[in-house]
């Protein structure tokens, strides 16, 4: 029986519904989301389907839908390595996502009943308790949760499905941002209470501009930490080789 440790903490049993190369595919997309698995680490077959108690077949499933999902990269005579967050992956991810979602709120703004709102306003107000408790975990995963009950407003399961599939990449960049700068809960909390908002006064301008100020906020804030990463790392590199 396998078990999977997903990002919000604590120990769970896989969906049944799930098969289990997407259950083994989640396990280590958990992983590599928190930051346990860095760019550049090896994920091997072997070892996986050791830990796991799995078969190597469904291992190797499993990478490729990760591969597909862009989390790792699957190189000839190294295998499945984590995928590095260079800048421009990380502002592609959020330019695609801005269209997707707003997309999304776009259609939702048009079907959405009053009493469908509810839930969206259940989800904020569990966003706004685990942001003063700051339980990051909870934060996190009620942000998943409040987008995901949206998805289905677009109506069209091409978008739904391309969501989906970019996930964990959001995820992964998302987790990094909310662990950066102390005060981005609050930017997050800022930002789904004025989507609720605009849903529920019905203003398809004002929810696009929310969507693509956050975007490009999270983005930069994002692609700066990579780019101090990389300039620390080659301070560090160049002071090695002097000495």
């Amino acid at each position: 029986m396998i078990v999977k440790q997903d990002v919000v903490g604590g120990t769970v049993s896989f969906k049944a519904k799930e098969s289990l190369s997407e259950q083994i595919a989640q396990h280590l997309a958990d992983q590599i989301i928190r930051g346990d698995m860095l760019a550049g680490d090896r994920i091997q077959e072997l070892r996986v389907a050791g830990e796991l108690e799995v078969s190597r077949g469904s291992v190797r499933e499993a990478l490729l839908i990760l591969q597909r999902r862009q989390l790792i990269d699957i190189l000839p005579r190294r295998g499945a390595v984590v995928k590095e967050m260079s800048e421009s992956h990380v502002r592609s991810l959020y330019e695609v996502m801005q269209v997707l979602l707003g997309l999304v709120i776009r259609k939702a703004i048009k079907v959405v009943r009053e009493e469908d709102l509810d839930s969206f306003i259940e989800l904020v107000h569990g966003l706004q308790l685990a942001a003063e408790d700051r339980d990051l975990d909870d934060f996190f995963a009620l942000s998943f949760r409040f987008l995901e009950h949206a998805y289905p407003y677009a109506r069209n399961p091409f978008v739904e499905d391309i969501l989906i599939n970019m996930q964990p990449a959001m995820q992964r960049a998302y987790f990094m941002a909310l662990h950066l700068e102390a005060d981005e809960v609050k930017e997050c909390l800022s930002f789904f209470k004025a989507l609720v908002e605009t849903i529920f006064r019905r203003d398809v301008r004002s929810a696009l501009e929310i969507i693509r100020e956050f975007a490009e906020h999270q983005s930069e804030l994002v692609e700066e930490s990579i780019t101090r990463a990389r300039q620390i790392e080659t301070a560090w590199g160049s002071r090695r080789k002097k000495s």
